[in-house]
């Protein structure tokens, strides 16, 4: 290896924890030219490869409905891979429901990446007619969170 780059070991166990807290299979972090990746493979193979054979094999019904989700042009995605949360806490009432109407700026969940609460703000007012993750669950960079008419 160079010679140059030392590894900070505590990065390490936070993306490793990073990657068990979110179910995910790989992450890669870069400050400058120095990236780390960690990947591992899936333990128990039929919890991961079930949902992806689940969603291949429900594609004529569950796949158009969620491309048509994020294509609508009221879709509000996630801007990191992360857990959701609709509450500012367990047990505390939700941020929003269904058929609330949002002001622009207003949050409207939560996302915990790397033990921080992001709050994920409503880029423009309106009606919220969907709310398309659940209160702790594992999303992706770009993946639709929910629409606001």
């Amino acid at each position: 290896m160079g010679n140059k780059t030392t590894i900070d070991g505590d990065l390490v166990r936070a993306l490793a924890a990073l990657l068990d807290e979110t179910n995910l299979t790989e992450i890669e972090y870069g400050i400058g030219e120095t990236r780390i990746r960690i990947a591992r493979q899936p333990a128990p193979v039929t919890v991961h490869h079930g949902p992806a054979m689940a969603t291949h094999a429900a594609l004529p019904s569950a796949q158009p409905a969620q491309a048509v989700d994020a294509d609508h042009p009221g879709t509000v995605t996630s801007p990191m891979v992360g857990v959701a949360y609709l509450s500012p806490e367990p047990g505390a009432t939700k941020f929003i429901n269904p058929g609330d109407t949002v002001a622009e700026g207003q949050t409207v969940m939560l996302i915990e990446a790397m033990k921080t609460f992001n709050p994920i703000r409503a880029p423009r007012g309106g009606k919220v007619t969907m709310i398309l993750v659940t209160d702790g669950q594992p999303v992706e960079f770009g993946e639709p969170l929910l629409i606001i008419e």
